[in-house]
């Protein structure tokens, strides 16, 4: 029998389509193919090919702009949105419109030709993160930006384009996504009724229920959730209450780290290297905006967290018109296999708190 089920933090439905049921092997089909590359201008010795760096883990004594780095953060040369210029906030009859101000950077997650993030080191996922937190603390300083969303495609079905070498991306934005929006609606009025946070208090009862958990660290869970929207969905959730990526503790880092090469290389085996999108969710910049200033509690009441979405099945009409989402895989099932997937040589999640 199909089930509705609600996610709690937004009010969203979604079908869970037992009668569909598809297991792993099922979705093997659906990968395709990425276009072949000629030259890649993100490996190490081509830095001439990009725009200057922005900022970059280096080994000590190399120069900007040269071999010896790490991670590499750069302008994307196609941005979303420009960093030169003002806002220029108008209305044009009943219609509000601003200029496309904001910030577009990539960040080069590796100096070696690796696609998946998968099969980066726990160190260079580490560094990857730590340059993620370094720009975004940067781009918060900026007064025209209130967001700056992180987030990684990873194969064709995902919009990685031609070039296959593991990066993720920033964009700043000079207004709050409606997802986020909604997301922190949901947790408001969760803690006005409550004075708990939603999340933490979800996070408890998974932990109770063990189903839908794949991995549980030190400081992090990665689960599937209860309303998962496409098979094999998965958050990552740190396990202290904080509503900012930017705010975490050394330990916790590291252990983002390890959890997150964990989870990519369960999904690489189960699945057999599927595309996937994997994005971050954090609070907004706050600043003193007089009467707008509109969420007074969202120290205690949002929690970050990392969402990674499989490309396995496509979004069609329903899903569009209605506003549901249909899964046939139950995240039940999904985090089954997902916990089932541990290689004898995987090592245990460890972390090193100097």
């Amino acid at each position: 029998m199909p089930e509705l089920r609600k996610d709690p933090l937004i009010g969203r439905w979604v079908i869970i389509a037992t009668e569909r049921a598809k297991r792993p092997v099922d979705f093997l089909a659906a990968h395709e193919e990425p276009s072949p590359e000629t030259t890649c201008p993100f490996c190490q010795g081509r830095e001439g090919e990009t725009a200057a760096e922005i900022f970059a883990v280096r080994d000590g004594g190399s120069a900007a702009n040269r071999p010896g780095w790490k991670v590499r953060v750069v302008p994307n040369i196609k941005p979303v949105l420009r960093v030169e210029g003002q806002l220029n906030r108008r209305a044009k009859g009943m219609y509000d419109l601003m200029d496309g101000i904001g910030a577009h950077e990539v960040i080069v997650e590796t100096p070696e030709h690796v696609a998946n993030a998968a099969d980066l080191s726990v160190e260079q996922l580490h560094a990857s993160f730590h340059a993620a937190m370094t720009r975004m603390a940067d781009l918060e300083q900026d007064p025209r930006f209130r967001y700056v969303l992180w987030f990684k495609n990873y194969g064709a079905t995902a919009g990685a384009g031609r070039i296959q070498h593991s990066r993720s991306q920033l964009i700043a934005t000079p207004v709050t996504p409606l997802r986020v929006k909604e997301e922190l609606l949901g947790t408001r009025r969760y803690f006005e009724d409550k004075e708990r946070c939603l999340v933490c208090d979800l996070l408890d009862q998974e932990r109770q229920a063990k189903t839908r958990v794949v991995i549980e660290s030190s400081h992090l869970i990665a689960l599937c959730p209860f309303a998962s929207r496409f098979p094999f969905e998965l958050w990552i959730v740190p396990k202290r209450h904080s509503c900012d990526f930017g705010k975490m503790q050394p330990a916790e880092l590291a252990d983002l780290a390890h959890v997150s090469k964990q989870v990519l290389s369960r999904l690489k085996s189960v699945l057999d290297d599927p595309p996937y999108n994997a994005l971050l969710h954090t609070a907004p910049f706050r600043r003193p905006r007089g009467r707008s200033a509109k969420w007074k509690t969202i120290e205690d009441d949002y929690h970050w967290h990392i969402e990674l979405i499989p490309r396995l099945t496509r979004v069609a009409g329903f899903e569009w018109g209605s506003g549901f989402y249909i899964n046939p895989t139950p995240p039940e099932e999904s985090a089954k296999y997902l916990r089932e997937a541990v290689e004898e040589t995987e090592a245990p999640v460890h972390v090193e708190t100097k």
